[in-house]
């Protein structure tokens, strides 16, 4: 992507793909900047599960009727679509509900079964939920020991004193490529070669990356990497792990059922080959249709263009809150996605959100499965202002009058 390429795209016009932009709520538009929580679909998305279910509903990789057929060619070409656009193999891609299963998936199959007493595990200050409690659950069954990375005043990673914690007892290196809460991107290329240089398992966290930024996995380096379809644009409950192809052939089963075998006897099972012996049961067929079409829908786009378009709202959004009195945002990070999270002076977070929503403010307010980042800036909650591409500058500017106005109404 160049600029100028960037600056021909119809910005308008993308928005108007977006359904929901256009109702109201409390009877004044809606200004929605929750995206960082989940990503509102474009009405191709819709129509893909819509015409799913309305013509060719049926369960994948069982019959061999039309419809079966139907339905499985739509969910492996997702999977397919997936794989171009993270530059992998379809065949390394297990398809699930989202990052949550992806890193249980890692802690349960991976982990669990290797870690003992004297290793550790190194996971980062900025971490969500789901990047802390699977691996504190497989600490506690393995008699492994957590040990965490610290941030800097901006909300970076201290990279050298990262370092310095993979010592040779560290087996296992988790992070998130971009923060849920202070929007800090990560070197997590630099990061993983530097664990690989040790013989230590990366993990990434690519939750919060994928939906704003064109992220090719296999130039990270990773072992493992996470992501959830929601955020990109794609239906609930979509998401996959991809893992190296020697990880996946040695982890055993996570869950058993159907589709996950070649064959049953009382006496023994013999598994499917991976991905498949991961993904046992009904998957979420016509969610995957959809999470395809919003794959084709941003690579029309060009992430690149999305991520140019999101820092120009970053930077004006940014620019705007710094002249509000008593607001402080927490993260300054030099590479930044465009989330702001933010408190103002005297106001309960959950006050300022209530509030906002009663101007037609969509933000979210909370720890943000974020408890120890939380406690690290002595808060038990902050506002976060999450920007897509298709916000416009005139909402970054309304939402700003509304905080002053709301600002006066807790004053």
């Amino acid at each position: 992507m160049n600029a100028a390429r960037e600056n021909t795209i119809d910005w308008t016009r993308v928005r108007a793909d977006f359904p929901l932009l256009t109702r109201e709520v409390h009877g004044k538009p809606l200004i929605y900047l929750d995206s960082a929580n989940t990503g509102q679909k474009p009405a191709s998305v819709i129509d893909a599960v819509d015409d799913f279910y309305r013509r060719h509903n049926a369960n994948v990789s069982r019959a061999v009727h039309t419809l079966g057929t139907e339905a499985t060619d739509a969910y492996e070409g997702a999977r397919r679509k997936l794989a171009t656009f993270f530059n992998v193999r379809a065949d390394e891609l297990v398809l699930g509900s989202g990052t949550t299963f992806a890193l249980n998936l890692v802690a349960y199959s991976w982990a669990l079964p290797r870690l003992q007493p004297g290793d550790s595990i190194v996971l980062t200050r900025m971490e969500h939920h789901a990047n802390i409690v699977p691996w504190q659950l497989v600490a506690e069954r393995t008699g492994a020991k957590i040990k965490v990375a610290e941030i800097n005043d901006n909300g970076e990673l201290d990279t050298e004193a990262l370092f310095a914690l993979l010592t040779p007892e560290v087996k296992l290196l988790s992070l998130t490529h971009v923060s849920n809460v202070l929007g800090t991107v990560n070197p997590v290329r630099e990061i993983c070669r530097e664990a690989r240089r040790r013989g230590i398992v990366t993990v990434i966290d690519g939750s919060q990356a994928a939906p704003h930024r064109s992220v090719d996995i296999t130039s990270i380096g990773c072992d493992f990497y996470a992501f959830t379809g929601h955020k990109m644009c794609g239906p609930t409950g979509t998401g996959a792990l991809w893992a190296r192809r020697e990880h996946l052939a040695a982890m055993p089963p996570f869950i058993g059922g159907g589709e996950m075998i070649k064959e049953v006897r009382f006496e023994g099972t013999v598994y499917n080959e991976a991905p498949h012996k991961f993904e046992a049961g009904t998957p979420n067929i016509a969610g995957f249709v959809g999470l395809g079409a919003s794959v084709d829908y941003l690579s029309a786009l060009g992430m690149m263009n999305a991520g140019a378009r999101e820092q120009e709202l970053l930077r004006h959004a940014t620019e705007e809150l710094d002249k509000v009195e008593g607001l402080r945002i927490f993260g300054r990070a030099a590479e930044k996605a465009a989330v702001v999270s933010f408190l103002v002076e005297g106001a309960h977070a959950h006050d300022l959100a209530t509030l906002l929503d009663l101007e037609g403010v969509a933000i979210r307010s909370g720890h943000h499965c974020a408890h120890p980042l939380m406690h690290h800036f002595g808060v038990p909650a902050t506002c976060r202002a999450s920007f897509a591409f298709y916000n416009t500058h005139e909402e970054v500017d309304a939402f700003v009058v509304a905080l002053r106005k709301v600002r006066k109404l807790l004053a």
